[in-house]
């Protein structure tokens, strides 16, 4: 394997990539293409392997016009994105939860008497390490932290095959909340809209360079 050479292609997708505010509406991106970006969401890691997240692909044109008349940071990308995606984070990511205790013993297939002795250390962590449970948005906001690692999985993933994309938090979370809740796609609460992104094939160029902290200025060896 060249790793030389394939170290130099990722980082060339980081340097081209930037956040598109309008797409090209006459490109589209292929099934397979999307699905390989979808893969990597869905692959992604989360804080105790709880995957608190899921993932909404809006194609309905009525749908996004919807979003987008509570979305001042999608006016451009919803009518133009060949595909948008709202990432939505878990409201009952606890240990204990009926959602958890299912997915530790049935997906991830831990023996009950080993996920007994797991969950109690879990339950700490969540409890006492991250104090959790102060209050119903703690809870929520450490899913929604998950769902940033599946985000950035899926735009470095979409900039290697030479897709474009724009995460996209400038939305009115409630208003969005009260219209996936009406069409029954937030399963009765369990979730909540944690963050969105746009993907597609870039309109025009961006008219500036990327710029970013030099690496001194943001990177600390401790020896």
């Amino acid at each position: 394997m060249n790793t030389t050479a394939k170290k130099q292609d990722i980082l060339t997708a980081f340097h081209t990539r930037h956040a598109v505010k309008t797409f090209d509406p006459s490109r589209k991106i292929s099934g397979d293409d999307f699905d390989f970006i979808m893969e990597t969401a869905r692959l992604s890691p989360s804080s105790l392997g709880y995957e608190p997240w899921k993932f909404l692909v809006v194609q309905n044109a009525k749908l996004r016009e919807q979003i987008r008349a509570v979305s001042f940071g999608a006016q451009g990308q919803l009518p133009t994105a060949s595909h948008f995606v709202i990432l939505l984070a878990r409201t009952d990511a606890s240990t204990y939860s009926d959602y958890v205790q299912q997915h530790m013993t049935s997906i991830k297939k831990v023996p009950s008497e080993t996920w007994t002795q797991m969950s109690q250390a879990y339950h700490g962590f969540q409890q006492d390490g991250l104090k959790l449970f102060e209050n119903d948005r703690a809870l929520f906001d450490w899913a929604g932290k998950q769902t940033y690692i599946a985000l950035g999985n899926m735009l470095t993933a979409a900039a290697q095959i030479g897709i474009d994309s724009c995460p996209i938090e400038g939305f009115d979370y409630e208003r969005v909340n009260e219209i996936l809740d009406r069409e029954g796609l937030l399963e009765n609460g369990a979730y909540g809209v944690s963050v969105m992104a746009a993907f597609g094939y870039r309109a025009q160029e961006p008219s500036r360079a990327k710029s970013r902290r030099d690496y001194d200025s943001v990177i600390q060896w401790i020896e």
